[in-house]
């Protein structure tokens, strides 16, 4: 799925998330954690707030660790409703 869609194709109301690889335990599936910083409604302090999505890797290309960006697409299962579009950024070998 490392295809990277050519922004005329593109439709303008598919979201798109950039996190880091959680989990990839499971068979086509990762869980992808997903950074989002905001300005708190009353004190205007910068808050960081994280979400995990269940995302679909059919080629089971993503590791633990890696930076990668997912779509939302029909809903797949249960809690699957984005898919693996690339993998950004590789993540270090761990020691």
């Amino acid at each position: 799925m490392s295809e990277t869609i050519p922004a005329n194709l593109k439709s303008p109301n598919v979201k798109e998330r950039v996190g880091a690889v959680l989990s990839n335990k499971m068979n086509k599936t990762i869980v992808v954690e997903v950074e989002r910083r905001f300005p708190h409604p009353k004190f205007k302090k910068i808050v960081t707030a994280y979400k995990k999505f269940y995302a679909h890797d059919e080629k089971n290309e993503a590791k633990l660790g890696d930076r990668v960006r997912i779509v939302e697409t029909r809903p797949l299962s249960k809690l699957k409703r984005w898919r693996l579009v690339e993998v950004m950024e590789k993540a270090e070998a761990s020691k």
